[in-house]
Parts: structure tokens; sequence; C-alpha cells
């Protein structure tokens, strides 16, 4: 970011849900950021503080429609909406200079029958999403840096991408790439702020259970950057389950190493791969990560287990859903985009207990 520009002008649209709110929470307290619109066209002319009370005395802005919101004023616009709104915008915030952040899966997946087919709706600008970039800033921050427009990752494809990088790459056969498998759980969050029968309390607590066996979103997405990653085709069994809890996510990676590397030193690979981030955390050998030592940070920690030294590696990774699973990793990108120090905003301590 230039000298000329102190703060930087940063507009919400749909601010009402979960990864809105932690836009909200993320953001004002951002050294370089001035929050200049959210929006909401059912909560026009609500104060923020009102639907949001943590946000009191933090956040001084009204609910406004997206007409009235002067988003084209913006230097950045996060999107925190459901599947479809960020495209039929794009092209118009792009022609007065606004970037774009969308937190949905608009600009995720590059080819559009794949996201007809998954998303239910026709993609409305694939112009854009030519140019689109996947905002996962450990595989791609040299691409973030020059990019208009930011696909952020999914929750899910977040941890399963970061906890097997290391092991994939142009002339790398650490693992059979065809026997992926993913068990993956987040807390009832990760559904969104929306009345649904399974996730009321009643219906999630207590309760612990596998959904989207046969077919989930995530599934293209990650079988994409994977493929991207290893050159080569993947086969990949992903299975994520819902836990009684309202934050967190943690992934579970199975993976069978191939015979040409059972003496290499897996630690000291995924240690040497992400010395240099900052919120990636490759804990000691044999760690059994929490979700709460993640909790309302940026933070996502993994942890290796081989057991009896045999040919199995099992990759433990787990995030705070909300934060590097979305809102997080989305004002990662910004910092990336505009020049700013990554960690800029991002460097709360995880809650505990």
């Amino acid at each position: 970011m230039s000298d000329a520009v102190s703060r930087l002008k940063v507009g919400i649209v749909g601010g009402t849900g979960y990864t809105g709110v932690e836009l909200l929470r993320l953001l004002s307290q951002h050294p370089h950021v001035e929050l200049a619109a959210i929006t909401s066209r059912k909560e026009d002319g609500m104060p923020v503080a009102d639907m949001f009370p943590n946000l009191r005395g933090r956040v001084n802005l009204a609910f406004q429609t997206p007409d009235t919101a002067g988003l084209d004023q913006c230097d950045v616009v996060f999107f925190a909406t459901p599947h479809g709104v960020a495209m039929s915008q794009a092209e118009h915030l792009l022609s007065k200079g606004v970037r774009i952040i969308d937190l949905a899966a608009d600009f995720r997946l590059h080819d559009t029958q794949v996201f007809e087919q998954w998303y239910k709706m026709p993609h409305s600008c694939p112009g854009v999403l030519a140019e689109a970039v996947y905002g996962l800033p450990e595989i791609n921050r040299a691409r973030i840096a020059g990019a208009r427009v930011i696909g952020n990752p999914g929750c899910y494809p977040t941890t399963v991408l970061l906890g097997l990088a290391p092991l994939l790459g142009a002339g790398k056969h650490y693992i059979d790439t065809a026997g992926i498998i993913a068990d993956c759980k987040s807390g009832v969050s990760g559904a969104g702020r929306k009345a649904e029968v399974g996730t009321l309390f009643s219906e999630a607590s207590d309760n612990f259970k596998a959904y989207g066996v046969s077919g989930h979103r995530h599934h293209p997405e990650i079988s994409e950057h994977l493929q991207n990653l290893a050159g080569t085709p993947v086969g990949l069994t992903f299975v994520p389950h819902l836990v009684p809890m309202i934050r967190g996510m943690f992934s579970t990676l199975y993976l069978r190493i191939q015979p040409e590397a059972r003496t290499t030193d897996f630690q000291a690979l995924f240690e040497q791969h992400y010395a240099n981030e900052t919120f990636v955390d490759v804990m000691p050998a044999g760690s059994l990560p929490e979700t709460r030592s993640v909790r309302a940070s940026n933070q996502l920690r993994i942890a290796l287990h081989r057991p009896g030294n045999g040919d199995q590696l099992i990759v433990l990774v787990t995030q705070d859903n909300l934060v590097k699973g979305a809102s997080g990793q989305a004002v990662q990108n910004m910092n990336i985009m505009f020049g700013l120090p990554e960690t800029a905003g991002l460097q709360h301590i995880a809650v505990l207990p």
C-alpha cells in the first residue's frame, strides 16, 4: 500500500452472518482499515451493535442496502454472502477499481461446469472467474499480491490442502495420491447463521454425525487444488462430520507412504516447508492438537503421526472454521493484496478455556 493511502476503505456485503460478524470483529481492530459500509437489505438502518452487542463501542456503522452503501467508493469489498451474490456485482465493482474478496464459492472453482453442477446455478461472469485467484496464501501468495479478485477457500479445503501441501509437487513421490482419505469434523457455525432443524440445539447438541458422504461441495474444490499441487489427478475420499460445538474444525488425513519415501523424515519435511509461515504451526512430533488451541485465532496447527514407523502417515490439522477457515484468511488475503504486513489485524491469541 502506498504511503499516500493511510487506511483502506472496506465494505462488507452480507454482514449479518457468522463470517460477516467475524470480519467486523477482525477489521474493527485492524490498524490500516476504515470500515466504510456494511450491508443487509433486511436490516437496513439497524445499528450493527444492536445485532452484535460484542461490537458495541467498536463498530458504529448501521446496516444499509447494497444500493445505498457506496460500495463502489471502497478500496476492497468482502462478500460474506450466499453463493451467487458476488458474481452478480463483481463486474460493476471491478470497473470502479474496487478489489473483491468473496467468502462464498463464486470464484473458487475454475471449471464453470463443475461449479454449475455442484451449486445449481449458472456462472454469470466467467470472464472474472478466469482472472480470480484462489486465496490460500501459503500456496498462492505471489498471485494473491497482484489479484483483483480472490476466491477465499472453503474451511474444509484449507485444512486438507495445507495438511497435504508439503507432500505434493513436481518430483515429489512421498505418498500414494490415489488413496487420500480426509476424515473431517466441524462445529455447527460452519452451517451458517440460519434457522434449520439440523442445527437446532436439541438436534446438534449431544450428537455426532457424518453428512455429505455421497457428495459434498468442498470435494471438487479440494480435488481441483490438490491436482494443481500434485500435477496429476488425485483419488480423494472426503467425509465431513458435524460435532456439537460452535467453533472449530479438525481434519485427520490418512496417507499411504510410497516405498521409496519410507526413509523420509516427515517431521523435518513439514517443519522446513512451513518454517516461514506465521499462521501454520507444525507441532512437535507426536503432538495431539486441540480445537480450543486455535479458537478465535487465525492459527492452523498440524501434527504428524506414523504408527509403528510403518507405511501409513497420519496428519492432524485443526483451525477455527470462522477465522483461518473463513474471515481471518480473507483478511490475510487483503493484507497481501495491498502490501500490508500479512499479520496486520490477525495476531489474536486463541481463547482458552
